[in-house]
């Protein structure tokens, strides 16, 4: 293979690794971690204060290095902290103690993604056959962790057959899903039509899913970023509504409302003033609606009011969270222009 045809095949494979990031179906709401850690770092996640937990984890692991839930606990953070290499090498530490935990392997595969997209060619290969091995790891020790088995299916998705993908072995990995639980094999079909531009089916996919008896807020947010990625206000407020009735204290719902509002071109008061709340309340993570988004929607907001010094001013603090985010690049370059 050619090196114009290898960065190719890279430039496919981390444009797919980006997806692994945040499966909103698979938290029914935020999920305050208070099992393995002790109580003070717990709080130090939840709170978002990713720096501060890695310092401290770092120094609880120099003193139990055979403590698997310390490594895992210290990737996590890392990876947070979006410190890829760090993050790889303490959750591999963790499988390493532990191989029998399928969420292990699972944060190993998405860390191992990550990194591929900041490689170069040859090592991002290396790094994406890791990828696929972690993330089969982790569906074979337990099916029913729906995160790893997305996790698997956007891998395959996006990967060529070379690296273990291919649309065929993700629909039969979707088929798999469906067994487990037949929503989220549903949300992975439709995530399948979307990857291959089939959007009306995509469409006719979420469809179904609203019009099951869906008990999961997450479900309802998924299909909401559909329809915020289509442009259609009205099918994204109508899933934002259905959110709101599971869980109507969920802070992620100020998020939602607010590019709700900017699409629909309605009340920019109070789509200002959800997005801000959203900044202000839930700290930035992999498995919330990022910050860099709610800046880029601010950003839209502004833009479209004519306010372009706050406009561009949203979209640079978009883009100091999110450097690869090539449409807000191109949003802050049309706006220069203007």
């Amino acid at each position: 293979m050619n090196r114009l045809m290898l960065n190719s095949v890279v430039r496919r494979f981390a444009a797919g690794a980006a997806l692994v990031l945040y499966c909103a179906a698979a938290m029914p709401a935020i999920a305050a971690v208070e099992d393995d850690l002790p109580p003070h770092l717990a709080q130090l996640h939840n709170t978002g204060r990713y720096r501060e937990l890695a310092r401290a984890l770092q120094s609880a692991v120099e003193s139990q290095p055979q403590s698997a839930v310390l490594h895992y606990w210290l990737g996590r953070s890392h990876y947070e902290l979006r410190d890829y290499n760090r993050a790889e090498s303490s959750l591999e530490r963790a499988t390493e103690l532990i191989p029998n935990r399928s969420e292990y392997h699972d944060w190993l595969g998405k860390a191992s993604g990550r990194k591929a997209q900041q490689a170069n060619p040859f090592s991002a290969l290396s790094l994406a056959r890791k990828t696929h091995r972690a993330f089969q790891t982790a569906v074979r020790l337990a099916p029913t962790n729906i995160e790893a088995q997305r996790d698997l299916i956007r891998y395959l998705l996006n990967a060529p057959g070379f690296l273990g993908g291919g649309e065929d072995q993700a629909l039969k990995q979707i088929q798999a899903l469906s067994v487990v639980d037949a929503v989220d094999g549903m949300l992975a079909r439709a995530e399948y039509y979307v990857s291959r531009k089939k959007l009306d089916q995509a469409a006719a996919e979420y469809d179904k899913v609203s019009r099951t008896d869906v008990r999961r807020i997450g479900v309802q947010m998924e299909i909401a970023e559909f329809y915020r990625d289509r442009g259609d206000a009205v099918r994204m407020q109508a899933a934002v509504d259905a959110a709101a009735k599971l869980g109507p204290d969920d802070p992620r719902l100020e998020y939602y409302r607010g590019v709700a509002l900017v699409l629909a071109k309605q009340d920019p008061a109070a789509a200002e003033r959800r997005l801000r709340a959203y900044l202000q309340t839930v700290p930035d993570g992999s498995q919330v609606p990022r910050h860099s988004s709610a800046h880029e929607w601010l950003g839209k907001l502004y833009e479209a009011e004519g306010k372009r010094d706050q406009a561009a001013a949203e979209y640079q603090s978009a883009l100091s969270l999110d450097p690869r985010s090539e449409d807000t690049r191109k949003a802050l370059e049309r706006l220069r222009k203007k």
